[in-house]
């Protein structure tokens, strides 16, 4: 249901892995707020097929296939967008990988392509459409954080280190671009995405953080929501925990 407090009408969003999980999450709800969306990860068809879900809504939407991991194309699908849309106003730093590994085990390619994923990628395409905002109409940014960055996990370290990497990512890019482009982060606990099926089943059912419990993906929605809308127009800089109160290590 539309709320006035979170009206998204006239806007164009952009979300990274937002093809399932958080990403899909947010997709439907901006989409029922009123945005129109561009959908963007590696499996062009998860893309169509939750852009043929957006368009179901009655808004607008171009499904993208692209590594953001890789600048050249994330070059492709920034152009994509303003071919489209003319300008981006909301985006969503989403996509992001976290393979557990030991990390006297971890291969350079590995540690590589998490870093890109996690860090490298949403620097640029922040940077280059940031730029585009400041010189524009002005816009939102959103980076979805971890709470392995601020409780860092054994096996976990560039993971744990690249989203911290995007917090900082996050305050430096607020002061940067602002005031015309706010940029905040949503620091992400246990939630029972996709992810989660490689769990056991005591994960999936309990977590170390005061609700006791993962969360369930649409627990995402309102905070996204309120930093995606003029509901925050004075919050910048910030970084959003929504973990159930995390900490200490989560199984």
């Amino acid at each position: 249901m539309r709320t006035s407090l979170f009206d998204l009408d006239g806007k164009v969003a952009l979300v990274t892995g937002g093809s399932r999980g958080l990403g899909l999450q947010m997709v439907r709800a901006f989409a029922k707020n009123g945005a129109d969306m561009i959908i963007a990860s590696r499996k062009l068809d998860a893309c169509e097929e939750a852009a043929r879900e957006v368009r179901g809504l009655g808004r607008r939407a171009l499904a993208h296939s692209a590594h953001i991991g890789k600048w050249s194309e994330i070059d492709g699908l920034i152009d994509a967008a303003y071919e489209t849309f003319g300008r981006i106003d909301i985006l969503v730093n989403n996509a992001g990988m976290s393979p557990r590994i030991p990390s006297h085990e971890m291969p350079e390619t590995l540690f590589d392509s998490v870093m890109n994923l996690n860090f490298k990628g949403p620097f640029y395409l922040s940077a280059q459409v940031a730029k585009r905002m400041m010189d524009g109409d002005g816009g939102v940014i959103i980076n979805i954080s971890s709470s392995g960055a601020l409780v860092p996990l054994p096996e976990v370290v560039p993971y744990s280190g690249a989203k911290a990497a995007l917090n900082a990512m996050t305050v430096s890019f607020a002061h940067e671009y602002g005031p015309k482009v706010r940029v905040n982060a949503i620091s992400v606990g246990p939630f029972l995405t996709d992810i989660a099926k490689g769990w056991t089943p005591e994960a999936r059912e309990r977590s170390n953080n005061a609700l006791g419990r993962p969360a369930r993906p649409e627990e995402i929605i309102t905070t996204a929501l309120y930093l995606a809308s003029p509901a925050s127009s004075f919050t910048t800089a910030a970084i959003i925990r929504v973990d159930g109160g995390m900490t200490e290590e989560t199984p």
